[in-house]
């Protein structure tokens, strides 16, 4: 297990563990949902109370709640869903709020992770000063 920091090396690490976890997961013919990516991250550490947190954290506004058991897409493919379970595994781990989470050097990670993709937040207006 890797030390979970608010960092972006952190976040690239996460990043590629998150594809190397589904894969490994389809491999042993397992459901890559957040309930086996937790358990193979956190072994014992990954309890009841510990995913349902993740899980009510992960929740976009698009969704009212995602469940532990939900199957999860290829993170290269749906890096938006992916972002926000990092952010609260993050939070989780590290006891704070969801919003501090430095969500800039976790997209900014996803585009050193996965150099071909398109960047996350490539449809965001850059504000101007």
């Amino acid at each position: 297990m890797i030390a979970i920091q608010n960092t972006q090396t952190c976040f690239v690490q996460l990043w590629l563990r998150l594809e190397r976890t589904r894969l490994l997961l389809a491999g042993q013919h397992k459901r890559f949902c957040i309930r086996n990516l937790l358990h193979s991250w956190f072994g014992l550490r990954a309890t009841e109370d510990f995913i349902w947190e993740v899980c009510q954290l992960a929740a976009t506004d698009d969704e009212e709640e995602v469940c532990g058991w939900d199957i999860l897409p290829p993170p290269r493919r749906y890096p938006r869903r992916h972002r926000e379970l990092l952010r609260a595994i993050v939070a989780v781990r590290l006891g704070i709020g969801k919003r501090q989470v430095c969500l800039h050097e976790l997209d900014a990670a996803y585009s050193v992770a996965f150099p071909g993709s398109t960047a996350i937040n490539v449809n965001k207006k850059k504000l101007e000063n």
